[in-house]
């Protein structure tokens, strides 16, 4: 069962990504988009939104491309880099392909931020889940103690849950956008993973 489990989840990740882009694409109101924004607006004040407005920036390509270079230059082995930057490419063309496509505007009259672009799928939340992603999956095969590989799968976890939560705190994406987006990003890490295990 263990052998085939990536697989399910690859599977499962998938079809709800699919059905979420059919509701997307019907048009109409989703339920759950308001029913989502109306439970976490309940949260909002000025000094939580000063963190917040910080907090997303954790998915954005600034802060992606910078650990990139880091990792670039910290580590000896630079296959680490290089597939880290393949994997920045591929999920930045993706994006923006998914964008072009499903082209749904972004929520009105409750963004706490400017945005531009279309909404689904998140473009941050993609963008946290393929690249934080990644480097759990880094992690996960590392020859680190298994205490420091808990901590740290656990902290780069709730990197990627905090950016998807911030982009509907600050009511510029659909609880749907995040979804999609992260569950997209699930069934690519899965291929791109599987792709390249051999060559790291």
């Amino acid at each position: 069962m263990k052998k085939y489990l990536k697989w399910i989840i690859c599977v499962l990740s998938i079809i709800i990504f699919i059905v979420l882009s059919v509701l997307v694409l019907n048009g109409k109101d989703i339920a759950i988009d308001s029913n989502f924004y109306n439970f976490i607006s309940k949260y909002i004040s000025d000094n939580l939104t000063n963190y917040v407005k910080y907090l997303t920036y954790i998915g954005s390509g600034a802060v992606v491309i910078g650990i990139t270079l880091f990792v670039f230059i910290y580590f000896k082995n630079k296959k680490y880099a290089l597939y880290m930057s393949i994997n920045l490419i591929a999920i930045t063309i993706i994006q923006l392909i998914l964008k072009n496509i499903f082209s749904r505007t972004r929520p009105i009259d409750i963004n706490l931020i400017e945005e531009t672009g279309y909404s689904f799928p998140s473009g941050h939340s993609l963008t946290a889940m393929a690249f934080y992603g990644f480097i759990i999956y880094l992690i996960y095969n590392s020859n680190i103690s298994k205490i420091s590989k808990v901590i740290f799968i656990l902290l780069f976890s709730v990197l990627i849950l905090v950016t998807g939560l911030s982009r509907i705190y600050l009511g510029v994406h659909f609880f749907t956008d995040v979804l999609g987006g992260f569950t997209f990003s699930v069934f690519y890490l899965i291929i791109y993973t599987s792709i390249i295990k051999n060559k790291l």
